[in-house]
């Protein structure tokens, strides 16, 4: 599953859709410099919730400690409910999968964005101050590399799951046939 994602976009970028939609984002800490980096699992990370004023990013550790220590770094949300949940949303603009080796005992990588969008959203949700990615079964893009995907919104989506404006069902589905890129970064 997704233990490795991308942003490479600045946090001016991802308050577009909130300020379209009327509810402008804010940065409790300040606006964050946010480097082009690679996240990894206990990396600090942005995200958006939504706090007393409206959407608002913070920087927060990615995955909590399960029940027996490992990392809860993807969490499934089929036949769930997060009413009752603190969600978040996870910029980025491309997550990675791994597939067997291929050459000298190395996974191959692949690299995963959004067709026709710059950045998408994941769907998360927060427990003990970190949060999670949730999954779904995959669509047609990623399922001949895993047999699991993350929920990807694009931009103008993500105010639904975090109000949750529209059904839980429909919002956590796997994407449609086409609206992920996938390219061979390793080997």
């Amino acid at each position: 599953m997704c233990n490795n994602y991308r942003l490479h976009v600045p946090a001016s970028l991802l308050a577009a859709p909130f300020r379209d939609a009327g509810r402008p984002l804010t940065f409790p800490g300040g606006l964050p410099n946010l480097e082009a980096t690679d996240y990894r699992i206990s990396d600090r990370a942005p995200i958006v919730t939504l706090g007393a004023d409206g959407p608002q990013l913070t920087m927060t550790p990615w995955a909590w400690k399960g029940p027996t220590g490992k990392p809860v770094f993807n969490f499934r949300s089929d036949g769930r409910s997060f009413a009752q949940s603190t969600r978040c949303l996870i910029p980025a603009d491309g997550f990675y999968e791994f597939t067997e080796p291929k050459v000298e005992g190395k996974k191959t990588k692949w690299l995963f964005t959004m067709t026709g969008q710059p950045w998408f959203w994941i769907a998360g949700i927060i427990k003990d101050g970190a949060f999670t990615m949730l999954t779904t079964e995959p669509g047609p893009d990623v399922a001949p590399y895993h047999d699991r995907q993350i929920v990807v919104l694009p931009p103008g989506a993500g105010v639904h799951w975090l109000a949750l404006s529209a059904a839980e069902d429909l919002i956590l589905s796997p994407c449609p046939a086409g609206a992920l890129t996938v390219q061979k970064v390793y080997p």
